[in-house]
């Protein structure tokens, strides 16, 4: 197995920087890689009561990815597509997702990754993980970089455990990461290759 039938695996030994982008592309790889390839019936799919399903996911990362990497970094709004959404709750990305073909749930998530890896790279060549972003506290106190990181991983951690359950239901995929050699349906980049 080399690096290249695995890009997403974080180094062995590598810099705070690379640990966790690394870390957050793993996560950002499997989550895909789970939600991969599905029809609408299996993008829709819930499991028991919960009225969560991957499409939902895939959205709601999409809307946390560019949050996270926009608002919450420079204090921009949020650009295209979600500037001409019509918002009527927080829970608008998992319950609109419905509605919307896989192509478009696929392209959402994939264009908000390349728009995150973007800026954070921008960000981090303009002042590493240290430098304070927008995002701050009632009291004024301001985030470093390094915890929006951090918290797009909790994000991702959180999120892919229901993606296991979810796609595990739909046709019985399982497993912790991807095959080597996996990638994304459509030719799309694997996030951080």
């Amino acid at each position: 197995m080399t690096d290249n039938d695995t890009p997403w695996e974080p180094p062995l030994a590598g810099t705070e920087v690379a640990h966790l982008v690394g870390a957050l592309d793993r996560l950002r790889t499997t989550f895909r890689w789970k939600a991969d390839d599905l029809d609408a019936a299996g993008l829709r799919a819930r499991v028991g009561a919960s009225a969560l399903t991957l499409g939902g996911l895939l959205k709601h990362l999409a809307v946390v990815e560019d949050h996270m990497f926009t608002v919450r970094l420079s204090g921009a709004p949020l650009g295209p597509p979600w500037d001409i959404a019509t918002w009527d709750s927080q829970a608008w990305p998992f319950t609109s997702a419905a509605a919307d073909s896989p192509d478009e749930l696929y392209a959402l998530w994939d264009g908000a990754v390349a728009r995150s890896h973007a800026r954070l790279s921008a960000a981090l060549a303009d002042g590493g993980l240290d430098q304070l972003v927008h995002a701050a506290a009632p009291d004024g106190s301001r985030a470093s970089l390094r915890r929006l990181v951090c918290d797009l991983i909790e994000e991702y951690g959180r999120h892919t455990g229901h993606a296991d359950l979810l796609r595990e239901a739909v046709d019985g995929l399982t497993g912790e990461d991807p095959p080597p050699g996996w990638r994304p349906r459509a030719g799309q980049p694997i996030p951080g290759s």
